[in-house]
């Protein structure tokens, strides 16, 4: 027979499913800002790819000029090279750093993923267990009103029976 002091047999277990949900949504929201962190992270080394290459350019195209008008030396030509050569390593270097930062994101990317599929395992669980609860206060009020009404039903009755009696 249900009482109104009922409880939810099983509300232990739907709070223990809401906090998987928010820890859940929390690793996800730390994924995706992982992610972000480092997408960021791998423009700020392409940029500094194209630094390095328009200062190759410019390094040129400024040697080129001495050349042209006579006003560079031998030894200017020395430095020029070692200079260029230096420029050609940073490249390479910058160069190998994106290639590490984009496995990184690739992996912070399944990172993402599994939250996400983490998040929504949990949310639905989540979910299946609020809409129990939602049925069982359902059937919980449908019994109380069958008993209500049967208690109502043998009140009539009884004042009828002794609206008979007198």
């Amino acid at each position: 027979m249900a009482k109104k002091k009922d409880k939810y047999r099983l509300q232990a277990l739907l709070t223990i499913k809401e906090r998987l949900k928010n820890r859940a949504e929390i690793v996800l929201a730390k994924a995706i800002n992982q992610l972000e962190k480092e997408k960021k992270k791998l423009k700020k080394l392409e940029e500094e790819k194209e630094k390095i290459i328009q200062k190759q350019k410019d390094i040129r195209r400024e040697f080129h000029e001495k050349v042209c008008t006579g006003i560079s030396q031998a030894k200017e030509s020395h430095v020029f090279v070692n200079f260029v050569r230096k420029l050609k390593d940073d490249q390479a270097d910058k160069e190998r750093e994106i290639l590490q930062q984009k496995e990184v994101i690739e992996d912070a990317e399944v990172q993402v993923q599994r939250a996400r599929r983490q998040y929504v395992d949990a949310a639905k669980e989540h979910r299946i267990m609020e809409k129990h609860k939602e049925l069982w206060k359902k059937k919980v009020m449908a019994e109380m009103n069958r008993i209500e009404e049967r208690e109502m039903d043998e009140l009539g009755h009884v004042v009828h029976q002794m609206r008979r009696v007198l």
